[in-house]
């Protein structure tokens, strides 16, 4: 993992994940949690749960560790470098399936829960004159980082709207927190970002003086994304107050995250994981909001990837009704 300067969230996650491990003897499973960049949600959601497994689950050790997110987290996943991952579902549906950056490779993934939705944003400068994807030919954007579920959006999104990523715009390839800085610099005039709300980089840079940022929609593009990717985009409204400067509704492109593990995981294992997931809710939303929209209902509904037997097994003796019961 890269060195990062210890803000107050990133100390309070890292105390988080040293919790309970000194109770713990040598026979401890260790748990190593993919999460995403620290500008982000997957990593302060990971944290929350590396917590809750550490001071719930007898003889469990976990770390959330910092990756590029969904492409990456899954290769982990695949070469046995990670036990738990968090994803998008598109990626998600290309892992398992082998295609596109796992080609010939697919991944033996399973869903413990789809967790919440994420929405695309595409973010401006009110003074930038974007004000729709096709604005963005010929201009300076990040994409995300190479490895991320943002950047296999985001080059989805220019398609759909008629641009050649590779030609009509100067990519970047910059995480939420490095995409945000450079678009309050100059350096780029931007960026896309796949996450939840709020995202903590996207919120910071809103705060920022003189800076009024536009988010730009693109829910519009939900039915060429359908046509030629399938049914795991949906339209989303995000909504008015999001961040300082939305006013207004916008409509912009859905995607589930999932959390995965290795199909060959230990049953009781992905149960523990799985309830405790629930269990310990309120504790994991005091760390993310997102973490509220966690349910039985929904956690059942959206994942590419069959659901882990242990988690099955979890959501049956709740009650909870699969797609296949």
């Amino acid at each position: 993992m890269a060195f990062m300067r210890l803000t107050p969230l990133t100390l309070a996650l890292a105390v988080g994940v040293l919790v309970g491990c000194g109770r713990d003897g040598p026979s401890s499973r260790f748990l190593s949690i993919a999460t995403g960049g620290t500008g982000g949600v997957y990593y302060p959601y990971g944290g929350g749960i590396a917590k809750v497994l550490n001071e719930h689950l007898e003889g469990v050790r976990a770390s959330a560790e910092v990756t590029a997110a969904s492409v990456d987290n899954l290769k982990l996943i695949r070469d046995g470098k990670a036990d738990v991952a968090f994803t998008l579902a598109d990626t998600l549906a290309d892992a398992v399936q082998g295609r596109g950056a796992f080609a010939g490779s697919p991944v033996p993934a399973a869903a413990l829960a789809v967790l919440y939705s994420n929405y695309t944003h595409l973010i401006a400068l009110e003074r930038g004159g974007i004000t729709a994807v096709a604005d963005l030919r010929g201009r300076t954007v990040s994409t995300g980082s190479a490895g991320s579920g943002t950047e296999v959006i985001a080059l989805r999104i220019l398609a759909a709207a008629g641009l050649d990523p590779a030609k009509d715009v100067r990519r970047q390839a910059l995480g939420a927190s490095e995409s945000a800085d450079a678009l309050k610099d100059g350096k780029i005039e931007a960026f896309f970002w796949s996450g939840g709300l709020p995202t903590a980089a996207v919120q910071d840079l809103a705060h920022s003086s003189g800076i009024r940022i536009r988010l730009i929609p693109t829910g519009e593009l939900v039915p060429a994304l359908r046509a030629q990717h399938g049914e795991l985009y949906f339209p989303l409204a995000l909504p008015p107050g999001a961040y300082p400067g939305v006013t207004a509704p916008v409509s912009v492109v859905g995607v589930a995250n999932v959390l995965v593990v290795h199909r060959s995981m230990d049953e009781q294992l992905a149960y523990d994981i799985t309830r405790a997931l629930f269990e310990h809710q309120p504790e994991l939303a005091q760390i993310h909001p997102e973490a509220r929209n966690l349910s039985l209902a929904t956690a059942v509904k959206g994942s590419p990837a069959p659901f882990h037997p242990g988690a099955v097994r979890y959501y049956r003796d709740k009650g909870a009704k699969l797609v296949d019961d």
